[in-house]
């Protein structure tokens, strides 16, 4: 195979998963998730201009969604040099930012260990359970072994790869200990607000209650039941959003790769044209090495709670192998 691979390559889990359509549906989820800590969502309201002065301002947040699609899309399928690139601008931006504790006076960087930790592990948690809970075919073997290739994704922001969760009973244990530290401030309530009706023209504004709410309750709905209570909104129960996650990713599914991809920011159509057809990211990839990396024969795609059991061990960290 002619071309750079990348970070991860085409034999990687992350390779299969990030060109699902789904991963739309979970970065909203990871949205709502990530608003909750406190100290992260602060760092984002105080430093941009989509929350704080009027409603041009909050239109730009529909630029901060496409520039973290643009960013997990270079990590995933650009050249390792386009990769090291991206994660050199974020850790720059992050060092020239700071936000203000209202109740204590403190000043912190964005920068911040601990904060860059939770939104990474917000993603990746919110990547894996839309993404199971949808029907896309990740075992728990191989659950593990994309949080262990996304460890790079996380030193790319500016995290100790060693400090980051490498599989999932790490990133349950990483979830309890934070947990204490959430709560619905007024940040948190203005990304909520935003996310269930976004600046949008008038002319689309019954598109956006239709379309747009469909995927925001949808997120809404797939994040834990903690989550749900801080918020003070009651979602479905877990059985019927997994249903319509199962639903909506048959129909997403149904449209042809090529169609999908043909939207921006278009990093898989480069991918395949650098490295050729037959690294096309697809589900059923992950099907035919399912049996050797869950222990057991069963590669039939489910959710989370459909595949637990004989994963076959522990996760192996990832080695470039292409």
């Amino acid at each position: 195979m002619a071309g750079d691979p990348g970070l991860f390559g085409p034999r990687s889990v992350t390779w299969q998963l990030h060109g699902d359509p789904m991963m739309w549906i979970a970065g909203v989820r990871a949205l709502y998730l990530q608003a909750l800590h406190p100290r992260a969502v602060r760092g984002v309201v105080q430093n941009s201009a989509a929350f704080q002065r009027n409603e041009q301002g909050r239109r730009d947040a529909w630029g901060r969604l496409m520039r973290t699609a643009d960013f997990v899309g270079t990590l995933s399928y650009g050249t390792t040099d386009a990769a090291e690139r991206a994660g050199a601008a974020v850790r720059g931006i992050h060092r020239r930012l700071s936000a203000t504790d209202p109740a204590t006076g403190e000043r912190y960087g964005v920068d911040d260990p601990a904060l860059l930790l939770w939104v990474h592990c917000a993603e990746v948690d919110s990547y894996l359970e839309v993404l199971r809970r949808s029907g896309y075919p990740v075992g728990a073997a191989q659950a593990d072994r994309y949080l262990d290739e996304q460890r790079e994704s996380a030193r790319l922001v500016g995290l100790d790869p060693d400090t980051v969760p490498g599989d999932r009973a790490a990133l349950a244990a990483y979830f309890d200990r934070v947990r204490p530290e959430l709560a619905l401030t007024p940040e948190a309530r203005g990304v909520d607000d935003f996310l269930r009706r976004p600046p949008a023209p008038a002319p689309l504004v019954p598109a956006r209650a239709v379309l747009w709410g469909w995927v925001a309750r949808l997120a809404y709905g797939a994040l834990p039941a903690y989550a749900h209570e801080l918020y003070g909104r009651p979602a479905p129960p877990p059985r019927a959003v997994t249903r319509r996650l199962r639903a909506t990713g048959c129909l997403l599914r149904a449209i042809p790769p090529t169609v999908r991809w043909q939207l921006p920011p278009r990093h898989i159509l480069r991918a395949v044209a650098r490295l050729g057809p037959d690294t096309r990211p697809a589900p059923y990839k992950l099907r035919h090495c399912a049996a050797i990396l869950d222990g057991h024969g069963d590669a039939r795609g489910g959710c989370a709670d459909d595949r637990e059991g004989g994963d076959g061990g522990a996760a192996t960290r990832w080695r470039k192998t292409d």
